[in-house]
């Protein structure tokens, strides 16, 4: 068995420990790329956590960080994915291999080519796509990413993950006994009662491994921001790994951005922790 184990515990220490490793290395010293400390790098301790964890534009970051998770993993992509699955395993549905194939879209779609797209559609004055349909009911144009950026990014976030979420869901809900969905028929229960007392329950394990695996993806995500906003107008997205690019490849400070590297990779962690021991709750 551990013979069989060997090349994927390997390929998990190499590729995932070695870096996490090294990260938290660098974060014990004042690393950087110019200036006099990049001739002589020395170890600070926990001097780097300090400044973050008292720095107000650090936790400024954290906190949209969290906005953009719930709003548009938690809330947008759960919700969104849901009723599409749930729309799919229903029999009485036309065109279900349209609108399921309109949903896998933006999934197959490379992160750049969805930023630029969304970037044209989101642009100011009247060339931009959502603002030629606004036009068309009477709206004056929008600068969306400069008056509504977050919104938008979230937004953007949520329409590229729901394709995912409504894949686990749609899996998971056609797992559930007929038997179990007729019995609850018999007894006079609704569509709505279905869904409150058998799908929702039997789905509590998929569920948390879904916010489990969105959370992760979502506190991530850098291109699509980058792309979009570049973490602006001013500071309005910068979220925390535009906050640890812009300190490490930007600022050249590599120890300060493995530090706050670190520090999102605890909050993961526990958050991850939380959602597992959420879906092993008995209902």
């Amino acid at each position: 068995m551990l013979a069989l184990l060997t090349p994927a515990l390997l390929i998990v220490a190499i590729f995932v420990l070695a870096p996490v490793v090294y990260a938290v290395g660098l974060s014990l010293t004042n690393k950087t790329l110019v200036g006099f400390a990049a001739r002589s790098t020395k170890f600070i301790g926990l001097d780097n956590y300090r400044h973050l964890l008292t720095a107000g534009d650090f936790r400024d970051s954290l906190g949209r960080t969290a906005e953009f998770i719930f709003f548009s993993a938690i809330v947008g992509q759960f919700v969104l994915g849901l009723l599409a699955a749930l729309m799919l395993t229903r029999t009485k549905v036309r065109a279900k291999g349209l609108f399921g194939g309109a949903i896998l879209l933006p999934m197959v779609v490379p992160e750049v080519v969805a930023s630029l797209a969304w970037a044209s559609m989101l642009a100011p004055g009247k060339t931009g796509t959502v603002n030629r349909g606004l036009a068309g009911i009477g709206f004056g144009p929008v600068a969306w990413l400069q008056q509504y950026p977050m919104a938008s990014i979230i937004v953007v976030n949520t329409w590229r993950g729901i394709a995912f979420a409504m894949i686990m869901f749609q899996a998971a809900i056609e797992g559930i006994s007929e038997e179990v969905v007729e019995a609850s028929r018999v007894d006079g229960a609704g569509n709505w009662q279905v869904v409150r007392h058998i799908t929702l329950p039997l789905l509590r394990g998929p569920i948390f491994l879904f916010l489990l695996l969105t959370t992760i993806t979502t506190a991530s995500v850098f291109g699509l921001i980058y792309f979009l906003t570049q973490g602006g107008p001013g500071q309005a997205t910068e979220v925390t790994s535009i906050y640890i690019y812009d300190h490490s490849f930007r600022f050249f400070q590599i120890g300060l951005g493995s530090a706050a590297s670190v520090i999102l990779l605890v909050i993961i962690l526990v958050l991850g922790t939380t959602y597992v021991r959420l879906s092993r709750v008995e209902v």
